[in-house]
């Protein structure tokens, strides 16, 4: 708001208010001067008349005596109008300072009375813009806050949103893991089972196999092959009996021998067992009909 120009003290405006009605009081008396003048009746001009004294016996005797004949119109001398007086000029009336005093009081007055009211116009104006201003903040306030409000709804909608999503995604997640672990779990539990199943028959099978005729050939016959690479030491005793473990590969390679104990000897008898293993291989390969051993459980035992 533009600021407000500062109003003149009372004393200045008495002084310009007394000014203005002296000049004004001038002026009003020059101009009814000049109109008083103007409009003045002018004076009435007399006229000079010559006449002469008659005397009442004259009058008297003059009945009798007959009036003597009236000139000729033409030898009458007319009448010569007087000059008119010269009129003086009158300067305008004096003006009467009580009444120059009174109209500049009413002009004083008047002044101060639209200083007033223009001071009240222009605080009512500066109150309004106030007030204008004031409720146009207070509208942007209540705008901003409700723009905030909203804002924040929307946020808070967005998040529980999100949050329920996650969660969602999250449980179905762990319901998919679960579900998987649980399949895989089943799945490994049938094809331990299966494989379980798979390996007893296989092991009765084999069992039944090791405990056939031709499986035991075979046995006799390696253990025989072994018997023929046996070196007998010094220390061995009569009835010497080892138990032996060997590894192949199909084929009879030999991969691996371990002698689990001997009877009737020392460690130069298993030496001699295990390398008499060694010497044999490649084993005899199992008939058919006899599944191939990986592991073989021997008895070694020469006579």
């Amino acid at each position: 708001m533009p600021p407000r120009p500062k109003s003149l003290t009372k004393g200045s405006w008495r002084a310009v208010a007394l000014s203005v009605l002296l000049h004004a009081g001038i002026v009003a008396a020059a101009v009814y001067s000049w109109f008083s003048w103007k409009h003045r009746a002018p004076e009435v001009a007399t006229m000079a008349i010559e006449a002469t004294v008659v005397d009442e016996r004259t009058l008297k005797g003059a009945s009798t005596v007959p009036a003597p004949e009236p000139p000729p119109p033409e030898s009458v001398p007319e009448p010569t109008p007087p000059e008119p007086a010269p009129v003086e000029e009158q300067g305008p009336p004096k003006p009467d300072p009580a009444e120059i005093e009174r109209k500049q009081e009413e002009e004083r007055l008047a002044a101060e009375k639209l200083e007033q009211q223009k001071r009240e116009q222009a605080k009512k104006d500066e109150d309004r813009q106030v007030q204008e201003l004031k409720e146009r903040a207070e509208a942007e306030r209540l705008e901003t806050e409700k723009q905030a409000v909203a804002k924040a709804a929307a946020t808070r909608a967005a998040a529980e949103k999100a949050a329920a999503d996650k969660k969602a995604a999250e449980k179905k997640r762990a319901d998919d893991a679960v579900a998987a672990k649980k399949a895989a779990d089943e799945k490994a539990r049938l094809a331990q089972a299966a494989e379980l199943r798979r390996s007893m028959e296989a092991e009765e099978r084999a069992n039944a196999a090791s405990n056939s005729d031709e499986a035991n050939r075979w046995h006799a016959a390696i253990v025989a092959r072994i018997t023929r690479a046996w070196i007998r030491p010094a220390s061995a005793q009569a009835g010497v009996q080892c138990s032996v473990s060997v590894s192949q590969v199909p084929g009879g390679e030999v991969t691996q021998v371990r002698v689990n104990g001997c009877t009737g000897g020392d460690d130069a008898l298993r030496e001699s067992v295990e390398a008499a293993v060694y010497r044999a291989s490649p084993l005899p390969i199992p008939p058919p009909g006899v599944p191939f051993e990986r592991i073989l459980e021997l008895t070694f035992a020469p006579q």
